[in-house]
C-alpha cells in the first residue's frame, strides 16, 4: 500500500464532496452515457466518497475499491442509495487482491490522474479483467492544444501535492497497458475525456 497516497486522499476525505458539485452538474449526463454501458460483475476503481454511485445503471454488482480509508467511511454511507450490491474494500490498484479475469467492467473516474504508477496500475485492471471485457474511463489529461498543455504542465507539480496530476497522456498509458483502445470522445475540450478500451483475448 502507497501510504504517502493513502494519506493524501485521506486528508481530502472531508471536503471532497463539496469540491465535486460543479462537475457533478457540468458532466452528470457523459457520465450516465459511459456508464450505461456497463455489463455484468463491474470493478470501480478509486471510488472516493461514493459520489458517482448515481451515475451507475441500477441492478448491478459493483465491487468498489479505494487506497483512503477515510473516503471508503463515507462512500459506505451511500452505498443504501444505490439500486443494486455495492462491495467496498481498501486496495492499491497496483496491487490488487483478486484473482485474473474476475471482472466483466472495470470503471474508473478522474482515477489516473492521481495514480503515482498508471501504467503498473491499468496492467493489474487488464490482469483481473476478463479477455474481452471492457474498461470505461472518465478521465481528465494533458491537452493537445499548445497554451493549455504547456499551462497543465507548469501547475502539475502544484496541484499534485494536495491532489491530482493535470499533464497525463492517459490514452497512451492504457495502450501501453497492453488494452486495445475501442473510443475516446471528448467530454470537456480535449482535457476530459471517454476512453473505452478492450482486454484483448
Amino acid at each position: 500500500m502507497d501510504l504517502v497516497t493513502q494519506a493524501k486522499w485521506d486528508s481530502l476525505a472531508g471536503s471532497f464532496d463539496f469540491l465535486s458539485q460543479a462537475d457533478d452538474r457540468r458532466f452528470a449526463a457523459a457520465k450516465r452515457s459511459l456508464f450505461a454501458k456497463i455489463k455484468g460483475k463491474t470493478l470501480l476503481v478509486a471510488v472516493g466518497t461514493g459520489n458517482d454511485f448515481k451515475f451507475f445503471p441500477p441492478g448491478h454488482h459493483i465491487v468498489g475499491i479505494d487506497i483512503s480509508p477515510k473516503m471508503l467511511e463515507r462512500a459506505r454511507l451511500k452505498v443504501g442509495e444505490y439500486q443494486g450490491q455495492i462491495e467496498l474494500d481498501a486496495m492499491d490498484v497496483t496491487a490488487l487482491d483478486f484473482p485474473d479475469a474476475s471482472f466483466d467492467t472495470v470503471a474508473t473516474v478522474c482515477t489516473f490522474c492521481s495514480v503515482p504508477k498508471p501504467v503498473a496500475g491499468l496492467s493489474e485492471l487488464r490482469r483481473v479483467l476478463k479477455p474481452g471485457g471492457r474498461i470505461l474511463m472518465f478521465e481528465h489529461v494533458r491537452s493537445r492544444i499548445g497554451p493549455l498543455g504547456i499551462l497543465q504542465d507548469l501547475m502539475t507539480p502544484l496541484t499534485r501535492r494536495n491532489g491530482p496530476d493535470l499533464n497525463r497522456d492517459t490514452v497512451a498509458n492504457v495502450h501501453r497497458a497492453g488494452f486495445k483502445i475501442v473510443r475516446v470522445k471528448n467530454a470537456y475540450l480535449d482535457i476530459v475525456k471517454m476512453i473505452e478500451a478492450e482486454n484483448p483475448a
